[in-house]
């Protein structure tokens, strides 16, 4: 199972300097990906990340995720594209629907049909990225042009996919599914048989498709302080209705509840867990306070990444 860094809010008032040297810094310590979250708050990732592909080599950034409700397919594309170029194909395109509040109370964008909203978007989004002209006019997008960016890597695309339906689609559609609060029974029962069935419905083979299963970490002795430090820290989790979901499907009572939280054995055997029940690549949230707790998370990752 590959490890990967998931960096919950990497430009949150932080300069472009101090992005491009923690990009540089996971990289040195041995990490081959990161996952970098779109805030709707913070600086543009994408932006942010022009600037450390040309800085920094040798490492994938995906993004996880970018909603599509406030950002048109074309230009979707075009910006993706774009990166990738810069980045020579070490880019990773991954997309989601972000959360009622954030669309209708900060966008007045609407949250319904959210199926079939991923669905037009990724009809008008794929020939684009193939280096495609699109012609898709659906209840929720309508996307008409061709781009001209000739020789930009196709990234691979990624879903935010936790409900049976978005999961179908998502095996159907993409590279695989980014879940985050699931823990092992949400994913060996539900995540990984629907996705890969989806996908071997629609023709492809199951190991086409790939689940990266995000979760908060930390190697410490203190488990106690480490939940505390988790229940403030993810406490916004167990109130979002699609996570509150993903908790109440694993019998968890709160966020901290998901977190993986022992020593590295304790640690390394819930690892080993996932691994077996299909994930393909864990994506940390290194989560505590101390920097010397945080160093020994990162260290056991790396040591496991395969």
């Amino acid at each position: 199972m590959r490890m990967s860094l998931n960096v919950v809010s990497p430009i949150g008032g932080a300069p472009i300097d101090s992005f491009v040297n923690a990009l540089a810094s996971a990289r040195d310590e041995g990490f081959r990906r990161v996952w970098m979250a779109q805030m709707p708050y913070d600086g543009d990732l994408l932006t942010a990340l022009a600037v450390a592909f040309r800085e920094v080599d040798n490492i994938e950034v995906g993004s996880a995720v970018l909603p599509i409700q406030n950002q048109h397919p074309i230009l979707m594309a075009q910006r993706a594209l774009t990166l990738n170029t810069i980045a020579g194909g070490r880019f990773i395109l991954g997309l989601g629907l972000t959360h009622q509040a954030v669309s209708e109370g900060m966008w007045g964008i609407p949250y319904d049909k959210p199926v079939r909203r991923m669905r037009e978007y990724l009809d008008a989004l794929d020939p684009l990225l193939a280096g495609e002209a699109v012609n898709v006019v659906g209840e929720t997008v309508v996307a008409r042009g061709a781009l001209q960016i000739p020789g930009a890597p196709r990234p691979d695309v990624y879903l935010a996919a936790l409900g049976p339906q978005m999961l179908k689609l998502c095996g159907r559609r993409t590279k695989g599914t980014l879940t985050w609060m699931c823990g092992p029974k949400t994913l060996g029962e539900h995540i990984v048989p629907t996705l890969r069935g989806a996908a071997q419905e629609a023709g492809r083979s199951a190991d086409e498709v790939r689940v990266v299963a995000g979760l908060p970490i930390s190697v410490t002795d203190d488990v106690a302080g480490a939940r505390a430090q988790a229940a403030e820290q993810f406490a916004v989790y167990g109130t979002l209705p699609a996570y509150r979901a993903m908790l109440d499907r694993e019998g968890y009572a709160e966020p901290q509840d998901a977190a993986i939280i022992g020593d590295e054995k304790e640690v390394s055997d819930r690892l080993d867990e996932l691994a077996a029940l299909g994930v393909d690549e864990f994506s940390a949230v290194v989560f505590d306070s101390a920097p010397e707790v945080r160093e020994r998370t990162r260290a056991l990752l790396v040591s496991k990444d395969s």
